[in-house]
């Protein structure tokens, strides 16, 4: 069994029009959510054994928050190809994970956090900034992952979250 994570990138900071996308920072609210949802994953247990990031510093700074409030204590990887919002690009990642790896975590970016959602496991849902998904997947290889895989078990948005 398979739990794979896809965790959308907190809120972001629009304040410098100057910014490329790919450098745009994280906001008060992301700065607050982000470190949210890595609580909830150490509340619930499932802390993962692997955290992908895109390379988007708005990304990069959401799995650096999550990774340090939920207790995981793994290297962080950054994949430039979670930046693309090819669906293809992320089922690459998912397919090439090492096996001994049963909860990874990817943090991205929408649409393709929703569209891997409903590829994976045949639910469309809203995956608003720091929006976390938890896809099970009844699999004993990465890269056995294909359409209609897994199936939605969870999915916490911050403002569904009790405030701290």
């Amino acid at each position: 069994m398979k739990t794979l994570f896809l965790l959308r990138h907190a809120k972001s900071d629009w304040a410098d029009h100057t910014l490329p996308d790919c450098d745009r920072p994280l906001n008060q609210r992301g700065r607050r959510d982000a470190p949210r949802m890595g609580r909830l994953l150490q509340e619930l247990g499932l802390v993962p054994d692997l955290i992908v990031s895109s390379t988007a510093v708005r990304a990069m700074k959401t799995a650096r928050y999550v990774a340090k409030h939920s207790g995981f204590d793994g290297p962080l990887h950054e994949e430039p190809s979670l930046y693309s919002e090819r669906i293809d690009a992320y089922l690459r990642v998912v397919r090439s994970l090492d096996d001994p790896t049963s909860r990874a975590l990817l943090v991205g970016h929408n649409p393709t956090m929703q569209m891997l959602i409903e590829t994976l496991a045949g639910r469309l849902e809203r995956m608003p900034t720091a929006a976390l998904a938890r896809l099970d997947l009844p699999l004993d290889r990465w890269s056995q992952v294909g359409a209609g895989c897994g199936r939605l078990a969870g999915i916490w948005r911050p403002r569904d979250l009790e405030v701290d």
